[in-house]
């Protein structure tokens, strides 16, 4: 599909700002109909759904990504205020994580050195070249961070955006599944497990099974961008 030329109504459309603000919403709202249609099948994960419609759309059409940014920053924007009001439930449910300090702190820093040390393990098995390592080091916290430590690294932050995304869409898929198998039954762990793995996707999405396990994924996320931001520079 052609974009057409400046004086037809279709470019006009590819090119409006609303147009693919109003893509993207449409987009999530009819991957959380489907998701809510299939019970909360982790392959119908909302933010997979999203990513996959959103995409093939912009393949279809040819567009490129600043193009569509232009009009989706407006949401991408929100991403701070949502991340800071995750302190709502903490600061409302602070007795309990108080009691859980000495378990979460040794969960994070096993969890976040983990997550570091598997790239060096993964780039030293299969030879990935240094820019590759260090776009994936910081693959399990929050993008934005995520980035700025790439930065800081002298990596590629938009290589490094795209492997958070993934981290936490394949964490989304798989936190639910794995938890059961694992007969791990306890909100509060499951919830700093996703938190810590699979950062704000995992957490929205484990929000949606109990307000309990999304207020430690909340906890955990925040955390372990810290923490990681700390230590990498020790391994990397």
């Amino acid at each position: 599909m052609t974009e057409g030329t400046p004086d037809n109504l279709w470019y006009f459309l590819l090119h409006s700002k609303l147009f693919w603000l109003s893509c993207t919403l449409l987009a999530w709202q009819f991957s959380l109909w489907v998701s809510r249609r299939f019970a909360g099948n982790p392959l119908c994960n909302p933010i997979l759904l999203s990513v996959v419609l959103v995409g093939g759309f912009l393949l279809l059409t040819g567009v490129d990504y600043a193009t569509y940014f232009s009009g989706a920053k407006f949401i991408a924007f929100l991403l701070g205020p949502a991340t800071v009001a995750l302190g709502i439930p903490l600061y409302q449910e602070f007795p309990l994580v108080r009691q859980n300090l000495v378990p979460m702190t040794c969960a994070l820093v096993a969890g976040s050195v983990a997550a570091i040390a598997s790239v060096l393990l993964l780039g030293y098995i299969f030879g990935f070249t240094p820019g590759i390592i260090i776009a994936l080091a910081p693959k399990s916290v929050t993008t934005a961070v995520a980035m700025a430590i790439a930065d800081s690294l002298h990596g590629d932050a938009a290589l490094t955006a795209i492997f958070v995304i993934l981290t936490g869409i394949c964490g989304a898929i798989a936190v639910t599944p794995l938890m059961k198998l694992l007969r791990i039954r306890d909100p509060q762990a499951q919830g700093f497990a996703a938190g810590l793995a699979a950062h704000g996707i995992g957490t929205a999405h484990i929000f949606t099974v109990s307000p309990i396990a999304g207020l430690f994924a909340g906890v955990a996320m925040g955390f372990n961008a810290i923490l990681t931001a700390l230590i990498i520079h020790l391994f990397v």
